[in-house]
């Protein structure tokens, strides 16, 4: 059978559109017409037509009844028609044309306007504006839920029965979770209204069925006006009556009549559990998932979504006190920044000894610490020099860190920032307010040197690795990352945040320095590399979508990464541009930010650990953004669900012989629950028995596999590394055909054992990705992305034989095997590279180093999860098949 690729089906689209009935038509007119009128900047239409408490008095009666046709942008216009556009033409469909427009002008427009007046103006005393068609939306639900009740009073779950009225109270709460600036008290006066009017209670706000039929009459609309339904032409259900059976011992009057059961009751349920219509909507849901998904990350730099960041931790108090740092400072930093340079070029060993005296000289008790690691061939060695300031109203449990490397991420020479750390330490050791200890370490370099010593101070080092501290202190509390390379003076501060495996620090540090930065010195602020950020939204997109790059592959980006893990809040201030600000306004912030977090009663806690950044006042929460990774995950979720449903199922032939027993075309089985009847063929309540053995096994086993090249790329010298990355690229072409055959050779794979196979491996795939996006949430969304064709491309079952082999289109087959291909990990990571003019070696050697040296986990991620389903998919559509 051909795979299963969702297609829309336009003709059926278009004839509903073409359908619909005249006021349905003319709201949808009216709402297209005001969001048109919203574009133009002369007249305020949202202010003009929104029910705001406030406004509304004698002369702005007409709100009562413009506030549904009036939405704030075109995505919300969009969603609140979508979701109308059925409501409405059922309810139309019901009651006729004029008497919906009666209603819909009047009451259930009116009254919930009302409700909400009532309670928000008069008792909540608030002036919270509303507007938008989801009132309408709310209220026919609240009608429909009213009509279930009384065809259906409860259905099932498990063993609690749960009454049919309360589902607009479900879509409610969670339309009010999911979705920003929502109204819930609006929509609940809605929901309230919907229900008066099922239970009948507004009956006697409708104009009577004679004088509608009169004015029908006498303006003749049914002849004049397409698309008019008549009080007399009026359906009850959107296909009318209900279908009669033409089988005499079913009729209602003949022997053995029975009762039909009413839509939504468990028999029909079952029934049409067993529908194989049912199994064509996972696709469309599945892509409508990762449409949503896709969207709603693009919502989130509108001000709407996101929010101006604040400090939750009163106690930093960032940017309260006077610094003194300056003056006859900028003298001892010249001198130091002169010793720096005398030891460019020298042994590290030799820099570390001397930096050592250095803080040993201002009063500190300084030591260091040699290192050496080996990744891919490389080895990174070095040695670390710190010291120790003890706090002079502290007992030594507390401590910050002020970092400066040797040389930076982009391996220049930090000559700035180490002299800068050194004239901070001299400066440090004369205050007496210091009630932590503090700490100054300069390492040999940003990756290494760090991590060794982090390690080192927490005891999780390897000796082999790297030596013990000599000297300790408390448990850290925050570290301040000094990175200044240049010769000159700078312009802004380039404030670095990303940890390792895409963790974050604590908001309010980064809060912390972005206020004393630009609140206190007046220094601009950067992130994620955008120099010039005006603040628009292009400008937070890139940002944030820079940030989840960063995050999403989960290396250090600084020597602040290194302490992260260790739930060490830390960032790197860099120095960055040309302009007016010196050292000394550097060294000021540094002071202030030590200052506020001295402060700290606690560790940081309040203030949020997940977050996206999208300008450096502005901030997305985990709340708002992880939904959108859920959605992509649960894709993967909904096809496995899928698929398990249609492994459950018998196979039908798809040729029927002329010759087939009438008798048996016919056989129905009669199913009885709780009173009530439904008539089931009986093929489909036939029991298929699922082989679960093998495709447990193989996805499994396939999973495992990725150790393979998580092993190979690990262990490769940097040399050879783009050499294996090709290689590999080229025999992920020829290993689906290659494990096919051989798995073939041992066992048939029929295409029942396949669908089961590729259940199991989307199950897993969103299973991962939904734990993960709790984690990392970038690299979640990332893999999802790229692996969401995974979710489309397969077999089906044998139509003819649910133990055949699985036939696939030779067209569709070369269709599968090159979209898979083209979207394997290994030609994602080089076609990237090449894209962003990265050499792939030196990026893998950089994993590597990540995985032996500072527990990079992005490669699990990448060749246990990613390539394992990816392999599935490729064995399933192969030749080898």
């Amino acid at each position: 059978m051909a795979p299963t690729i969702p297609s829309l089906d336009v003709r059926r689209l278009r004839s509903y559109v073409f359908r619909l009935p005249l006021f349905t038509r003319i709201v949808l007119v009216f709402v297209v017409v005001f969001w048109i009128l919203e574009l133009q900047k002369v007249w305020n239409v949202v202010q003009w037509g929104a029910l705001i408490p406030k406004e509304v008095n004698l002369g702005t009666m007409y709100r009562l009844n413009t506030y549904p046709l009036i939405h704030r942008n075109f995505l919300h216009a969009f969603f609140n028609t979508l979701a109308l556009v059925p409501l409405l033409e059922r309810f139309e469909a019901e009651h006729g044309t004029l008497l919906s427009g009666a209603m819909f002008a009047g009451p259930l427009s009116t009254l919930p306007a009302a409700a909400y007046l009532l309670v928000e103006r008069g008792i909540l005393r608030q002036n919270t504006a509303i507007l938008g068609a989801s009132i309408w939306v709310f209220v026919l639900l609240g009608v429909e839920g009213i009509k279930a009740y009384k065809a259906n009073p409860h259905f099932a779950i498990s063993t609690y029965r749960i009454p049919t009225w309360t589902t607009p109270l479900v879509i409610l709460l969670f339309t009010t979770a999911l979705i920003p600036n929502t109204s819930l008290l609006g929509h609940l006066a809605s929901v309230g209204v919907g229900y008066l009017y099922g239970l009948g209670y507004l009956k006697v706000l409708a104009p009577p069925e004679k004088v509608l039929r009169w004015i029908e009459g006498k303006l003749n609309l049914l002849g004049r006006l397409p698309h008019y339904v008549s009080i007399d032409q009026k359906t009850y259900g959107r296909y009318g009556v209900l279908p009669t059976s033409s089988n005499p011992s079913l009729s209602a009057g003949g022997e053995g009549s029975v009762q039909m059961p009413y839509l939504g009751s468990a028999p029909t349920i079952l029934a049409l559990r067993k529908d194989p219509r049912l199994l064509k909507v996972p696709p469309y849901l599945s892509a409508l998932c990762i449409v949503i998904g896709i969207v709603w990350l693009f919502l989130l730099p509108l001000n709407e979504y996101s929010r101006h960041t604040y400090i939750s931790e009163n106690a930093l108090l960032p940017g309260q006190v006077h610094t003194y740092f300056g003056g006859s400072e900028q003298n001892v930093f010249n001198a130091y920044k002169h010793e720096v340079r005398n030891l460019t070029g020298k042994d590290p060993g030799v820099i570390a000894a001397q930096l050592s005296n250095i803080l040993h000289s201002v009063g500190l008790k300084a030591a260091t610490q040699k290192y050496q690691y080996e990744a891919a061939g490389n080895v990174h060695s070095g040695e670390n020099a710190y010291a120790v300031l003890h706090a002079p109203r502290g007992d030594a449990t507390e401590a910050i860190v002020l970092v400066a490397a040797w040389t930076n991420m982009d391996g220049e020479l930090n000559q700035s920032g180490v002299a800068l750390a050194l004239t901070l330490a001299r400066y440090f050791k004369r205050w007496s307010l210091w009630s932590k200890d503090i700490i100054i370490l300069i390492t040999s370099d940003s990756k290494a040197g760090p991590q060794a010593w982090v390690d080192a101070y927490h005891d999780e080092h390897s000796p082999d690795s790297a030596d013990p501290l000599q000297l300790k202190s408390g448990a850290l509390q925050g570290v301040v990352v000094v990175d200044n390379a240049l010769d000159h003076r700078f312009e802004s501060l380039h404030i670095v945040y990303d940890g390792i495996n895409g963790q974050l620090p604590n908001l309010d540090l980064f809060n912390s320095a972005v206020a004393i930065a630009s609140g206190q010195m007046g220094i601009g602020v950067s992130l994620q590399r955008m120099w010039k950020h005006g603040d628009s939204y292009r400008e937070r997109l890139q940002t944030m979508l820079r940030g989840m790059v960063s995050q999403g592959l989960g290396h250090a980006s600084g020597p602040h990464s290194s302490f992260i893990p260790y739930h060490v809040d830390a960032i790197t201030l860099q120095a960055v541009g040309h302009g007016w600000q010196d050292e000394m306004a550097m060294g000021r912030c540094v002071e202030s930010t030590f200052r506020s977090l001295n402060n700290l009663l606690e560790h940081f806690h309040q203030s949020f650990f997940f977050y996206l950044l999208m300008q450096a006042n502005r901030f997305v929460s985990i709340g708002t953004y992880l939904p959108s990774a859920m959605l992509v995950a649960v894709n993967f979720t909904i096809m496995a669900i899928a698929l398990w449903i249609q492994s459950g199922r018998p196979p039908k032939s798809r040729v029927a012989s002329a010759t087939v027993d009438k008798t048996k075309e016919s056989e129905v089985e009669v199913i009885r629950k709780e009173g009530m009847v439904a008539f089931v063929p009986t093929a489909d309540l036939a029991i298929v028995e699922r082989q679960l053995f093998l495709p447990v096994a193989l996805a499994v086993g396939f999973h495992f596999l990725g150790a393979v090249p998580l092993y190979v790329f690990n262990n490769t010298q940097q040399e050879a590394l783009a050499q294996t990355l090709v290689f590999f690229a080229y025999a992920n072409v020829v290993l689906p055909t290659l494990l096919a055959i051989i798995i073939s050779g041992f066992t048939t794979l029929s295409s029942h054992r396949l669908v089961l196979l590729q259940c199991f491996s989307l199950l897993l795939l969103g299973m991962f990705l939904a734990t993960l996006a709790t984690l990392n949430f970038s690299l979640a969304f990332l893999i999802g992305l790229l692996a969401a064709p995974l979710s489309f491309v397969g077999v089906a079952m044998s139509a003819d034989n649910g133990n055949a082999p699985p036939k696939l289109g030779t067209s569709r087959k070369i269709v599968c095997n090159v979209l898979l291909h083209l979207l394997s990990p290994p030609v994602v990571v080089l076609a990237v590279c090449k894209i962003s003019g990265v050499d792939a070696g030196a990026t893998l050697a950089e994993a590597a180093f990540g995985w032996k040296v500072s527990g990079l986990r992005t490669q699990v991620v990448v060749c246990c999860v990613w390539w394992p389903a990816w392999l599935i998919r490729a064995v399933i559509v192969s030749p080898g098949l």
